[in-house]
């Protein structure tokens, strides 16, 4: 590994969008025009805030364009939210890969 792809760099990006429980991971966020954000349509490791609730997580490839972010049931739990067209908002402040 090199030290580009260790090394955090800083990211300024909010989305809001909705929960989504289709596809390949059961609980998801789609994150429209990520990929153009990011640069690349590859996984990409993160932190930021979901509802103001801070969280590391990987943003997975779609493979049509935008990346998903898998919501794990302690996220959903930490931000009250689960169903389907739950509305979330998404700031993403670092990018560590």
């Amino acid at each position: 590994m090199t030290a580009a792809t260790t090394t955090a760099q800083p990211l300024d990006a909010a989305f809001t969008t909705a929960i989504r429980k289709d596809g390949a991971f059961p609980t998801y966020l789609e994150l429209a025009g990520s990929a153009e954000l990011l640069g690349t349509r590859r996984a990409v490791r993160v932190v930021g805030t979901l509802d103001g609730h801070p969280f590391e997580g990987t943003l997975m490839p779609s493979g049509a364009g935008p990346h998903w972010l898998p919501l794990r049931a302690a996220l959903c739990r930490a931000i009250g939210k689960a169903d389907a067209g739950q509305q979330v908002a998404v700031r993403l402040q670092q990018r560590r890969s």
